[in-house]
């Protein structure tokens, strides 16, 4: 898959609206919990930029998707 970089208030906007909810927050660790997948812990600062290489773990846990942007 093609990722580029992307701010990480943007990722989580693409998490929500795929169906990911924020379960607990404790500064900037966010636990994202969706029905039928394992708790995912994002933690990152709201502006700051993703690389693709780290937007390609996150979509292995999340089921995220270049499309989902």
């Amino acid at each position: 898959m093609d990722w580029r970089t992307a701010k990480a208030g943007q990722v989580l906007r693409a998490l929500q609206k795929s169906g990911w909810y924020i379960k607990r927050q404790r500064g900037s660790h966010r636990i994202l919990g969706k029905a039928g997948y394992v708790d995912y812990v994002f933690a990152f600062h709201e502006r700051e930029e993703i690389g693709p290489r780290m937007l390609s773990r996150i979509a292995k846990h999340t089921g995220l998707l270049p499309d989902d942007f």
